[in-house]
Formats: structure tokens, C-alpha cells, sequence
């Protein structure tokens, strides 16, 4: 399952910026491509991360910047004893378990991004060391950063999936499109 921002949204400044969040959102989708459970969760590289733990952990990210930006309680919220969990599947996840929890935060996200009057309108930043004391940042602030999260987590995924099997980002977006897996 797999959604598009509508080709006719790229020329709005919503719709370019929800565009790029997607981009990048299909970039981590596509790293588990062809895989198993246990592949997804296995962790080949020296970080610890495994490609099932880094869709949950974006997932989760997001449905948190959405609450956020909402002014409404996350009901994933993590704590410090929890926070692990966050980067791996735990007894009764699957991928197309956490896939399908993440389309939905995508649905929900994009109706509400599109729903505020002005990228312009803001909200509070929670408490935390890592914000400004009484921070507010803005909804383009919000997609902005999703598209670095994102990304950042994109190329995590990268390294891992060519660490299990060398397949390349370019070699699982032809494998998206239906296309003949190019020679390496």
C-alpha cells in the first residue's frame, strides 16, 4: 500500500513540500522490498539498526509530529524505558502491520496539513533540552523537517538493505516500478 501526493499538488507550496516528505517516505517503504520477517529485523551494520525497527521508529515519529502540531495527546508516546521499542518489532508486529499503521499517520497528516489555513500557523514545542524554552515552529517548519528526518533515516536504510544483500536504492525503485532488476 503505497500513497501518492496527486501529480496536479506539485505546483502549491503544500503539495511540493508533502510531495518531498512522501519522496522520501517511499525511499524507506521500498528498502524492505522482497524481504522477509527476519531479514527486515536482522541488523548487519555496526549501528544496531535493522530496516523493520527504522519504518517503526519513522512511523512513530511522525504520528508524534502530527500530535504535536494537533495540540493533541500522542498515544504512541514513548518513554525512556520504551524508548527501544521504538526501533524494533516486539511480539505480535509484522511489517505490513507497521506499513499499514503508517499509511494511516500519512492520510491523517496530509488531511490535516491541508486543512490549516497557513503554512504559517505555528505550534508549541514541548518541554525538552533539545527546544528552545517556549518554542513554536511553524507548519512548513514541520514538513521541512519531516523531509530531514526522513532522509536521514533513508540512507540508514540504505546502508542497511545493501549490507543484507547489496541492492542498491536505485535497484529497488526499478523493482517498484515493475522493472527488470538492472545489472549490478
Amino acid at each position: 500500500m503505497v500513497t501518492h501526493v496527486p501529480s496536479e499538488s506539485y505546483g502549491d507550496e503544500r503539495g511540493a513540500l508533502l510531495s518531498f516528505v512522501e519522496a522520501q517516505r517511499g525511499a524507506l517503504r521500498r528498502s524492505v522490498l522482497g524481504l522477509t520477517e527476519e531479514q527486515a529485523a536482522s541488523r548487519p551494520s555496526a549501528s544496531g539498526l535493522s530496516l523493520s525497527g527504522l519504518l517503526k521508529h519513522v512511523a512513530e515519529t511522525e504520528l508524534g509530529w502530527l500530535r504535536m502540531a494537533q495540540q493533541q495527546p500522542n498515544e504512541k508516546q514513548r518513554t525512556e524505558e520504551t524508548w527501544s521499542d521504538s526501533f524494533r518489532l516486539v511480539e505480535g508486529e509484522s511489517v505490513p502491520q507497521v506499513l499499514e499503521f503508517w499509511e494511516g499517520v500519512v492520510a491523517e497528516l496530509e488531511k490535516f496539513i491541508r486543512s490549516v489555513p497557513s503554512l504559517d500557523d505555528t505550534f508549541p514545542l514541548p518541554e525538552a533540552p533539545w527546544f528552545p524554552k517556549e518554542g513554536r515552529v511553524s507548519m512548513r517548519w514541520l514538513l521541512l523537517h519531516l523531509v530531514e528526518e526522513h532522509a536521514r533515516h533513508a540512507g540508514h536504510a540504505d546502508i542497511v538493505r545493501e549490507s543484507l544483500d547489496g541492492r542498491t536504492a536505485f535497484e529497488l525503485v526499478a523493482q517498484a516500478q515493475g522493472e527488470a532488476r538492472p545489472a549490478s
